[in-house]
């Protein structure tokens, strides 16, 4: 997979780019129970799109994806579709998000994208084990902190 080229008309092409979002205020809504639906989502933009999803995993406040999106479709203009158009169908599906989020502002601004050339494995790798890493730090800073204004 990692040296699979892909083909446009007079193109051999292989654009694979590391992408990071996060929901408005980083609100760790997206963990829970609009978990499931958020990903079926995603997944049914990417193909309208025709960008395929090479690995993915959505953090209680952030999404992580690598993609393979040809080269006829800028990352910019493809986020901006995937933000806007997964946000009006979680604000319609999800009734009650248009209160805890004014003006249908889901996303928060700006993305953070990179290219992956050809290490893609270790990208992949990176993907798949962030929330193991995240779980491990949280549980070496459990820490119990003492009132001060205790007597």
């Amino acid at each position: 997979m990692a040296n699979k080229t892909n083909s446009l008309a007079h193109t051999k092409w292989m654009c694979k780019y590391h992408i990071v979002f996060t929901p408005k205020y980083r609100r760790k809504i997206i963990y829970n129970q609009y978990r499931a639906s958020l990903q079926e989502m995603i997944k049914q933009l990417c193909s309208y799109k025709g960008v395929e999803i090479i690995e993915g995993h959505i953090m209680p406040d952030h999404v992580h994806l690598l993609l393979s999106i040809p080269p006829k479709i800028s990352v910019s203009s493809f986020m901006g579709y995937l933000k806007g158009k997964s946000a009006l169908m979680m604000f319609d599906k999800h009734a009650n998000l248009k209160y805890k989020f004014g003006n249908r502002h889901f996303w928060s601004e700006g993305y953070y994208a990179s290219t992956v050339g050809l290490n893609e494995a270790t990208i992949k790798k990176y993907i798949q084990e962030q929330e193991n890493h995240d779980i491990a730090l949280d549980k070496l800073s459990v820490r119990e902190y003492e009132d001060p204004f205790k007597g």
